[in-house]
């Protein structure tokens, strides 16, 4: 090729991601913009909360989230007390955001009171909280407390929590993998041309799922914009790190940085898009999902793994070959120096020591690690994902769940947040009364539009609004509409109404987190079944073989295993959570398989090439030796930019973080070192059955010449 196109290609790559970082670089402040954390809009639209929620404008003017206000006063409220109550109120009610305020509600024991301020449709709720609270303390006398609560206050805590996303999570990741690169390559510059590629990629990925946000094509929540930036930086990364490390090797057999960048990619492409195309194909198996949160992660986690997969194998290969050697200093890889050597009784250092371990005792080396990681995976036994309260997603302070105990203390604790039921107006007051039966339910009225409180009593003159013959009803739970019993209640309704009125449906805010856990709970059932299955096939076709994608398969599943088996351990005695939501497992499965199998792909790979010069025993060992260094690497920046989602106080990420970082050095460190080698060492030829080099019969590289065994 023209030395003008070899100056020309990796110019006109690098310029073209600079200019695409150009144009995505501001967007990483915006795509909090088109973020929403409304838990009903994450339902699929057969759920019923979804249909009641839909609905509910037919039966009453369109409006935002309530926020409950929660005035205390230990010994009683006072006259004057009651009077800034009373002003409160008026202050509220003049607010743009907000759209209609109740009186205040003493409660029967006389020491708080109760304001519901429903917020507009307009408004943003966090802002709109903030600025109540604001109103709140400046209201409030010495010695009287005051909380803002409800959906629209929790929704508020959420939002606030998911603040540091942008730029305390990003920062804490990068500067993890900062340190972690110059520890691996002990070189100024290359770390930050590994970083580079990586931030790239997440510039663009997030230009791209904005666009699609803002379209209204995809979801994006909190949670799914923390994995974005988390999968991208550590995808890339160890994509990045399996090409720096062949274009190490291949700048040792060639002079010219235009040849060895061949030579890397020639290496390195298959084992790259194999691993890239496994996971942007495991992550997709979440459009299975009825649960929109989860299905909107599959396409934006999809899109990021793409970008990863460009960026690494355009603008790393570009970059390196402008900077040559250059690159590596000071420990350049100086033309025509012999190789590390791997294998044999010359090898040393710890990859070497570990292949002699596997040669040695290569049976009781898995026997060993399957019982420890089974041993592991009986955690299991203790693992409750069947959901948690609203009240507990936040870790640390909030103000909404503290509000929520003083409600619950002074008033019946679903106030501000009832079930709603709509049924046959024909049906009214046979519905009413079954409700009414309910174990759990406290007051129930009727909405309609033309009543000034938009509520009236079932079978007074008054009437309730009508649509398409159906009625909207609202019961007041008499438990914390985020609580287990709540969840009983509702399920207990459902079951009344259905009885009156088969079409009668149910929602609501406890309503909502049922319909989330129980589709949830499907989800995970069917995803993940079929993850296996999709994996499976693609590493047969990688590997030509049965056997070994097999094996690799059941270290994956007996890994994953012992990560949430240990997870749910450290959950239940160490740091006393309530539980774990049922996307955890799922969450966890998808990212630690998919990633998981990335390792598995990197080191068989090698493998199998190593095995073709060397013969299935001996190709073990030399592909265990060549790969056990940049593999553990990529382990490690995977598992601490997961665990970096640690610094989020939302109990899902909290979750997610530590079981897919734990579980990732268990891979690293136990499966893709020990327990994989010492299988394939123990099956030898068998591993490949039935391809071509499940009938070597020697460890002869001549044996493998003479009978023209191919890739």
């Amino acid at each position: 090729m023209p030395r003008f196109l070899r100056i020309t290609i990796p110019a006109v790559v690098i310029v073209a991601w600079l200019v695409i970082a150009s144009i995505g670089g501001p967007f990483f402040g915006k795509i909090s913009e088109v973020s929403t954390n409304d838990q009903t809009s994450f339902l699929p639209a057969s759920a019923d909360a979804t249909k009641v929620q839909e609905r509910a404008a037919d039966f009453r003017d369109p409006s935002g989230a309530p926020a409950v206000i929660v005035l205390e006063r230990s010994g009683g409220f006072s006259a004057a007390d009651t009077a800034v109550a009373a002003a409160l109120v008026g202050r509220l009610g003049d607010r743009s955001d907000v759209q209609s305020v109740s009186p205040a509600i003493p409660s029967d024991d006389g020491d708080a009171v109760e304001i519901v301020a429903t917020l507009t449709t307009a408004a943003d709720t966090g802002d709109a909280v903030e600025a109540i609270r604001a109103d709140v303390d400046d209201a409030v006398p010495s010695g009287m407390r005051g909380y803002v609560t409800g959906p629209a206050g929790f929704t508020a805590d959420l939002t606030e929590a998911f603040a540091g996303i942008d730029g305390i999570l990003l920062g804490v990741a990068l500067a993890a993998v900062l340190v972690i690169l110059v520890v691996v390559y002990r070189s100024p510059l290359l770390p930050f041309l590994v970083l580079g590629t990586a931030t790239f990629a997440l510039t663009a990925s997030i230009l791209v799922v904005w666009a699609l946000a803002k379209a209204g094509v995809v979801t994006v929540n909190g949670q799914v914009q923390g994995i974005l930036s988390i999968l991208v930086i550590g995808a890339a990364t160890d994509y990045a790190l399996l090409y720096v490390s062949r274009y190490r090797e291949a700048l040792r057999d060639h002079r010219t940085g235009w040849e060895a960048t061949k030579a890397a990619l020639r290496g390195s492409l298959e084992p790259i898009l194999a691993s890239g195309g496994t996971v942007i194909v495991g992550v997709l198996c979440l459009l299975l999902s009825d649960l929109n949160s989860n299905k909107a992660l599959g396409p934006v986690a999809a899109i990021g793994i793409a970008f990863s997969l460009l960026a690494a194998l355009t603008l790393l290969p570009a970059l390196l070959l402008a900077f040559r050697r250059a690159a590596f200093w000071p420990l350049r890889p100086v033309h025509g120096s012999a190789h590390p050597v791997v294998t044999g009784p010359d090898a040393t250092g710890l990859w070497a020591r570990v292949g002699r371990l596997v040669a040695r005792r290569s049976r009781v080396v898995w026997i060993v690690c399957t019982v420890g990681l089974l041993a592991m995976g009986t955690g299991l036994i203790g693992l409750k994902a069947d959901g948690v309260p609203q009240s507990d997603l936040v870790i640390g302070q909030s103000q909404a769940r503290d509000g929520q105990d003083v409600l619950a203390d002074h008033f019946p604790a679903g106030s501000g947040s009832p079930a709603q039921v709509i049924g046959s107006a024909d049906r009214i007051d046979r519905l009413a009364s079954a409700i009414r039966g309910v174990d759990g339910v406290g007051e129930v009225v009727a909405v309609s539009k033309d009543s000034p409180s938009g509520t009236v009593s079932i079978g007074s003159s008054d009437a309730p609004t009508v649509s398409d013959g159906d009625v909207l009803l609202q019961a007041t739970l008499t438990s914390a509409a985020d609580s287990d019993a709540a969840e009983r209640t509702i399920r207990d309704m459902r079951t009344a109404v259905e009885r009156v009125d088969p079409s009668a449906i149910v929602g609501g805010v406890t309503a909502t987190a049922v319909d989330t856990n129980d589709t949830g709970i499907r989800d995970r059932s069917v995803i993940i079944p079929v993850v296996l299955v999709v994996i499976l096939l693609i590493l047969m076709l990688l590997l030509r073989s049965i056997v070994a994608p097999l094996v690799l398969i059941g270290s994956v599943i007996v890994s994953f295993a012992a990560a949430l088996g240990v997870g749910a351990l450290v959950f239940d005695h160490v740091f006393h959570f309530p539980g774990a939501d049922p996307s955890v497992p799922l969450y966890s499965f998808v990212f630690l398989v998919a990633l998981g199998v990335d390792y598995n792909i990197f080191l068989m790979t090698r493998v199998r090439e190593e095995t073709i010069r060397s013969g299935p025993r001996e190709g073990v060992l030399r592909g265990l030796g060549v790969t056990g260094g940049v593999i553990t690497s990529a382990g490690v920046v995977l598992a601490a930019t997961f665990a970096a989602l640690g610094v989020i106080p939302i109990l899902f990420l909290v979750q997610i973080a530590f079981v897919v970082a734990f579980g990732v050095l268990l891979d690293t460190i136990v499966v893709r070192s020990l327990l994989v080698p010492a299988l394939a060492y123990d099956l030898g030829r068998h591993a490949w059955w039935p391809s071509r080099l499940s009938r070597r019969t020697a460890d002869d590289p001549v044996a493998a010449t003479s009978r023209h065994v191919t890739r």
